[in-house]
């Protein structure tokens, strides 16, 4: 298997960018998910503006802009906003803003709280005309937000190892077999759902593009990867890997799985609800995807992943070779509060 694309959203719900490679970090890819668009409510509150409701956010494009000499602290993330129907607009927000002078704003984003940097008038201003109501443009700066699930394989859960993990699997990793629990003080995110990666099986959009009419393929990029794996010898295989190792020695954790709402509908030319069966998509992976039993309503495609101890500076490339070191021999059990089955706290 190999890594077959990279995908950055350098703003939530917005559509990504796709590098060649990525440096990656515990909190994920580097610029990945650091600004979120919120809108501005009647009595003046904000509300966090996901995709399964603000389907709009689709036509909304980010791209990353990096001078020549390579400075982050003079790149850009540069939005394009392209309706389906009139001409395109754009403007450049400082990849690195200063927040000196920025008033900071609290989100709270799935039970999971966090503070962060309201940005100046100018981006907002542009955004809400582009999306026809207010919002408001929030920088996570040097927070992150707390990870609610957990993401250390159980005492409970067998595993069977690869060739690479049955040489390590008796010494303790970040994430491994020897550790068991709920999540670590140091697991942060940043406004990505639930974990710092999420890593989906190229094999297995075969087995969802089948459902639809001769000639529609499903756009893998609807179900918001950051890796994306080709080679896989079955559809459905990822639901039990627990451990990944990349040819550019970077391992990975997939810790939990993935399950999905009505965002994978959306038709991404119109910014609206998909029509045909197009839009019915996520019915037709609810006859036979509600795998976990955290979340036994919604649909599972894709593993939720966390970075491996000391990894942290390393980079992904496409190409890179992948190679899966240790399976579960059960599929593991969605715990976030509010998103499965557990309630969300009071």
């Amino acid at each position: 298997m190999h890594i077959s694309r990279i995908l950055v959203y350098p703003i939530k719900s917005a559509r990504p960018y796709e590098p060649s490679s990525a440096e990656v970090t515990k909190h994920g890819f580097t610029y990945d998910r650091r600004f979120m668009i919120l809108q501005v409510q009647p009595d003046g509150s904000l509300k966090n503006m996901h995709i399964a409701e603000y389907t709009e956010l689709s036509l909304l494009f980010a791209d990353i802009k990096f001078p020549q000499d390579q400075d982050a602290a003079n790149a850009s993330v540069h939005l394009v906003w392209r309706p389906p129907h009139g001409e395109p607009k754009d403007l450049d927000i400082p990849l690195l803003p200063d927040t000196t002078a920025l008033e900071k704003i609290h989100v709270t984003m799935h039970s999971s709280p966090t503070d962060a940097y309201k940005m100046d008038d100018q981006y907002t201003k542009w955004l809400s005309a582009c999306l026809g109501y207010d919002v408001v443009l929030a920088y996570l700066g040097e927070h992150e937000r707390p990870v609610l699930m957990s993401t250390h394989q159980r005492t409970n859960q067998p595993q069977t190892q690869g060739w690479l993990s049955s040489i390590t699997s008796k010494l303790p990793t970040s994430l491994g077999t020897m550790i068991s629990g709920e999540a670590q003080t140091d697991d942060k995110i940043t406004f990505a759902d639930c974990a710092p990666f999420l890593v989906v099986n190229e094999t297995s959009l075969r087995d969802v593009s089948s459902r639809l009419p001769d000639g529609e393929e499903m756009d893998i990029s609807k179900f918001r990867p950051n890796i994306i794996v080709s080679g896989a010898d079955s559809s459905w295989e990822e639901d039990y890997w627990s451990e990944l190792q990349t040819s550019s020695n970077v391992k990975l954790h997939l810790v939990q799985n993935c399950v999905r709402c009505v965002s994978l509908n959306i038709d991404y030319a119109t910014g609206k609800p998909g029509t045909g069966e197009s839009g019915k998509i996520l019915k037709k992976l609810q006859s036979d995807r509600r795998v976990d039993k955290g979340a036994k309503y919604s649909p599972v495609f894709g593993r939720y992943a966390f970075l491996g101890k000391g990894d942290g500076g390393k980079s992904l490339s496409i190409g890179d070779e992948v190679t899966v070191t240790q399976r579960n021999a059960e599929r593991t059990t969605l715990d976030w509060p509010g998103i499965g089955t557990t309630p969300a706290p009071a």
